[in-house]
């Protein structure tokens, strides 16, 4: 329980250090937005806006806690979450690249499910 607790504090610290990171910069055309859900365990970072008149919704990153495991939903940052977490002393087999396939996972150094 204490790791669950621990892996919930690091990728809020990270997800919450990338939006404000973000949100102070003069060139942001679109809102960064972060959905912290603890209770279903599912953290997002995503920009909303308008292009012209369309909606534009990017979901920049996805992560969720699945099975005691970190999992990667989706990464468009430039250094990658699991680097950062790797950094911040998560081991590699508690991280799954969950926007690889299946078959593909077992090629990286991270957990495959």
């Amino acid at each position: 329980m204490a790791q669950l607790e621990q892996y919930r504090d690091l990728i809020k610290k990270i997800l919450i250090d990338y939006h404000d990171w973000v949100s102070g910069s003069s060139n942001l055309t679109d809102e960064s937005c972060l959905i912290l859900d603890e209770k279903n365990d599912h953290y997002i970072w995503l920009f909303l806006g308008w292009q012209d008149k369309k909606r534009i919704s990017h979901i920049q990153v996805h992560i969720r806690i699945k099975t005691q495991k970190i999992w990667i939903e989706e990464d468009w940052t430039e250094e990658g979450i699991a680097t950062e977490l790797l950094r911040l002393g998560v081991p590699a087999c508690d991280i799954v690249l969950g926007f690889h396939p299946p078959e593909a996972r077992k090629y990286t150094e991270f957990a495959i499910a």
